[in-house]
């Protein structure tokens, strides 16, 4: 069993809450559970009851030796990824910048930056 005093604090996760039309309520969904959403009449009855679904999911998890997902927000990141494209797509973006007289890697931080 996982240290349950070591777990991360359900509020460290990624959440979101949409208005839902087909259920007429609104809808709280977290990132790193994916399965997991609330419905409630109001954006914060439906946060708070998803955050405290993740509370008991996380020490559930912990209970039942399952790895329990480190929150978005605590995670780290290098900076570096690698994309796979076709080598028209790859030929065409490095014209790109070298029309706009920047590396490759400028003209895709500058694209992904837009979102």
């Amino acid at each position: 069993m996982s240290d349950l005093y070591n777990l991360p604090d359900a509020a460290h996760y990624a959440y979101r809450v949409l208005w839902s039309p087909e259920d007429d309520e609104f809808v709280a969904l977290c990132t790193e559970f994916p399965s997991l959403s609330w419905l409630a009449p109001t954006q914060e009855a439906a946060l708070e009851g998803l955050r405290e679904l993740v509370a008991d999911t996380i020490k559930d998890m912990a209970v039942n030796g399952e790895a329990v997902p480190q929150p978005l927000s605590e995670r780290s990141y290098s900076g570096r990824f690698l994309v796979r494209t076709s080598s028209e797509l790859h030929a065409r973006l490095s014209r790109e910048a070298a029309e706009q007289n920047v590396s490759l890697n400028q003209l895709l931080n500058q694209r992904l930056a837009r979102g």
